[in-house]
């Protein structure tokens, strides 16, 4: 598939090509994704850090490129199962929503020219919102917790999830083995 062209729709999923990456890639950069999610917002002065949803970020990323909607979903369920655990809430919550938003990455990933920055920013942005909102839905139907989906506040995070999506998907896209 050619790049220099400005189009962002594909005329055949066959034009597109999943990008590779060394092994490494697909355990080293998950695992550090967590872990900054996990540990970094226990220091106070970077509690900040708890808002940036950086395990959907890697997730949306790893599912778009490689454009395999079984990928997608695997990596997204192991993600949220892991961060769920890590996490004192229930287990299954950020596994569904995760699961979710790979499969559909991975769906929408065979669709567009994703090499993009402003079709990742949309991507990354529309995605993050998805997950908080099933998130919530789930809180609410499954837990029969009275939570309030506050959408000022998920807009503006929405919006910061995005730029450093963008951001991290540029460093990503270093990683990759060129052919």
């Amino acid at each position: 598939m050619d790049y220099s062209t400005d189009r962002l729709l594909v005329n055949d999923a066959r034009q597109v090509r999943s990008t590779k990456y060394p092994v490494w890639v697909f355990f080293a950069i998950p695992l550090i994704a967590l872990l900054i999610q996990v540990y970094l917002p226990l220091f106070q002065t970077l509690r900040f850090v708890s808002r940036i949803e950086l395990p959907l970020l890697v997730t949306i990323y790893f599912s778009l490129m490689r454009r395999s909607q079984i990928r997608g979903l695997t990596l997204g369920m192991a993600l949220g199962l892991a961060q769920d655990s890590f996490s004192r809430y229930y287990i299954g919550m950020y596994g569904i929503c995760k699961t979710m938003v790979g499969y559909l990455s991975a769906s929408i990933g065979m669709q567009f020219d994703v090499e993009h920055s402003v079709v990742r920013l949309i991507l990354c942005f529309v995605f993050y919102l998805f997950h908080q909102f099933l998130y919530w839905v789930l809180q609410r139907a499954l837990l029969d917790q009275p939570v309030v989906f506050d959408i000022r506040t998920e807009l503006i995070l929405g919006a910061v999830n995005a730029f450093i999506g963008v951001a991290l998907f540029g460093a990503l896209d270093k990683l990759r083995i060129h052919e």
